[in-house]
């Protein structure tokens, strides 16, 4: 069996930061702030929140999030609706306006990035597709919290499952 490459968690990291943030500006359509793709990312993919979910998801104050989600919601992009299991709350939710924008970023982005995969190598395609199964179980282990030492599970209020 042929050796394998040691896994340099530090170059993970450093390409995996470059990688995201040019996947984050790869769409040119409809320039929006990253927290307010990430709360339309957030809702589209994991469903109607409570503010103060989403304020903890998101990492921002309430103050902060209430006021995103005011301007969202003059915007048409989320509406807010009773939480039907506790009358005094409410529930955000995308519109599907807000969904339109997050598939549309979705669909330039996977045409933008089937552009620069037919410039790689086989080679390079072929470690990119082998690569998706680790890259996809490191993700499910930090979602629930597997495998970290001394950390409770992350709150899923946030549910990044479609990042801006």
């Amino acid at each position: 069996m042929p050796d394998l490459p040691e896994l340099s968690v530090a170059e993970l990291t450093h390409v995996l930061e470059d990688f995201t943030r040019m996947h984050i500006r790869l769409p040119a359509e409809r320039r929006l702030s990253f927290t307010t793709l990430s709360v339309l990312h957030t809702l589209a993919g994991g469903g109607p929140k409570r503010l103060t979910d989403l304020a903890a998801g998101e990492q921002v104050t309430q103050s902060a999030i209430t006021q995103m989600v005011t301007k969202l919601e003059r915007e048409g992009l989320v509406e807010r609706r009773p939480d039907p299991s506790d009358g005094r709350a409410v529930l955000v939710r995308v519109t599907a306006a807000g969904a339109a924008i997050v598939e549309g970023r979705r669909n330039e982005r996977t045409a933008r990035l089937a552009d620069l995969a037919a410039r790689l190598a086989p080679g390079e395609r072929a470690a990119i597709a082998a690569a998706l199964p680790a890259l996809a179980r490191m993700v499910e282990l930090h979602r629930t919290g597997e495998g970290v030492a001394g950390a409770d599970p992350p709150s899923t209020a946030g549910g990044h499952d479609d990042e801006p």
